[in-house]
């Protein structure tokens, strides 16, 4: 497997594609492409990741950079904290969702968003270039630990317009917390006990070993449901190992299923701003992200715009819009108001708020919203030529449907859609279909599946 090198960082698998070599490349690359200026540095937890961090924390010292460590944190926090100290950049020693043999590196422009495209390839052709220049004993960089930046993040929640900490405690909430045993496992459990909740602390050592498949989503979180409902508990939540995905657990042990975590948020954040009287708004998200976003928007004035999949994209496509709150259907929340990143600590604050305002169950709460189902697939590459299968089928259904040929291939059916793409950040197609029944989306993965492979 060779190394993954796309708008989402750096990834592969430890001591073949990733290894020290590769670490110092980029890492003395973002040092140049950063001035050398001060970088901020965090890992998810992940049991290689102190010893990544600590080669790229070396080797942006040798290149002079002043470095700001903060540990085992959430790399919404990594982005946070580049904002709020005016850092030059940041790298978050991270695979995300990936399983534990992999590891990575996401790297943060001075914004506290990822590189863009642009920067991207200016980043890639000084780390391609190498012959560095690393500095003398006397001008070297200067490492300071900054360990407990994770409160900092929390109080940006607690002080966010709308959270009432009160109200929430109020609610005697009994929430299951499964973090994976990475990052989450700190940050998670403390901001629910600030908001008042009893917490049944799940895979929450932060051991770095991956208490199961990490990636957030419904057949890898079985454990979770059942102690939901063992517990009684009133929520499930889950977070990938860096903490930028927030999936959640009904109290009856079900998936409130994680493309409704940004609907969620979108119906807390508009409705918060049209009691303040302001409507009018623009939301964000990707192209593989449900329709019941629109819904919601369309609710309280608000317009919808789509980009490709990727943070980056939306967080920019925000920027430009001055929109109020976006993400994507992967389980990503990204608002503003904290930071332009998608941030699952930001999502929680939000969906115990917006619990707290329903007084009800999460059940119910999910019910009251617009219902889509969505079934997402993967195909393994091995031979296939993705770009020109894409190609083919965009020219068979553009006759006939409405086509996006910006990220993938999009095709929007009148009741229906599905989107076909290459994966950023594994060697797959990534098959999404939504529907208004489940039966039916899985109709049109299965249709979509045969006309990939056959």
């Amino acid at each position: 497997m060779s190394l993954m090198v796309s708008i989402s960082g750096i990834r592969g698998i430890v001591g073949q594609s990733l290894t020290p070599e590769t670490i110092v490349k980029y890492a003395a690359g973002f040092a140049e492409y950063c001035n050398r200026g001060t970088i901020i540095v965090g890992c998810d937890g992940r049991i290689t990741g102190k010893p990544i961090a600590d080669i790229v924390i070396a080797t942006l010292l040798q290149m002079g950079c002043n470095v700001v460590s903060l540990g085992v944190c959430p790399t919404p926090t990594v982005g946070l904290a580049i904002e709020k100290q005016k850092a030059a950049g940041g790298i978050a020693v991270t695979a995300s969702h990936n399983p534990m043999i992999w590891n990575g590196l996401k790297f943060i422009g001075s914004s506290g968003m990822f590189l863009n495209g642009e920067e991207n390839k200016q980043f890639w052709s000084i780390a391609d270039r190498g012959h560095f220049q690393y500095s003398t004993w006397n001008e070297q960089g200067k490492l300071i630990e900054d360990l407990q930046f994770i409160d900092e993040h929390i109080k940006y929640i607690l002080s966010l317009p709308g959270i009432d900490p009160k109200k929430i405690a109020g609610r005697k909430l009994k929430v299951v917390v499964d973090a994976v045993n990475a990052a989450g496992g700190n940050i998670a459990p403390k901001l629910l006990r600030a908001l008042g909740c009893e917490v049944i602390e799940m895979n929450c050592e932060v051991s770095g070993i991956f208490s199961h498949t990490p990636e957030p989503i419904p057949e890898n979180l079985t454990d979770l449901s059942a102690r939901v409902v063992k517990e009684k508990a009133d929520l499930g939540i889950a977070v990938d190992p860096d903490v930028d995905r927030l999936v959640l657990i009904t109290e009856e042990g079900k998936p409130f299923v994680e493309e409704y975590t940004i609907v969620s948020a979108a119906q807390f954040v508009l409705a918060e701003e049209k009691k303040a009287g302001r409507t009018g708004h623009s939301v964000v998200v990707n192209l593989s992200t449900t329709r019941a976003v629109e819904d919601v928007a369309k609710q309280y004035g608000a317009t919808v715009y789509r980009t490709p999949v990727g943070e980056i994209n939306v967080a920019s496509r925000m920027k430009q819009l001055g929109s109020i709150v976006g993400g994507e259907g992967s389980g990503g929340v990204i608002l503003p108001a904290v930071h332009l990143g998608r941030d699952a600590i930001v999502g929680i604050g939000l969906f115990l708020q917006l619990l707290a305002d329903f007084d009800g169950k999460a059940s119910a709460l999910k019910a009251s919203l617009p219902q889509y189902e969505i079934v997402k697939e993967k195909i393994e590459l091995g031979t296939l030529a993705p770009d020109a299968i894409l190609k083919r089928l965009h020219e068979k259904y553009s006759k006939t449907e409405t086509t996006n040929f910006e990220d993938g291939l999009k095709i929007d059916f009148s009741a229906s859609w599905v989107h076909l793409r290459k994966s950023n950040t594994e060697p797959i197609i990534r098959i999404i279909a939504e529907a208004k029944t489940r039966d039916e989306a899985a109709a049109l993965t299965e249709r979509f599946r045969n006309e990939i492979v056959g």
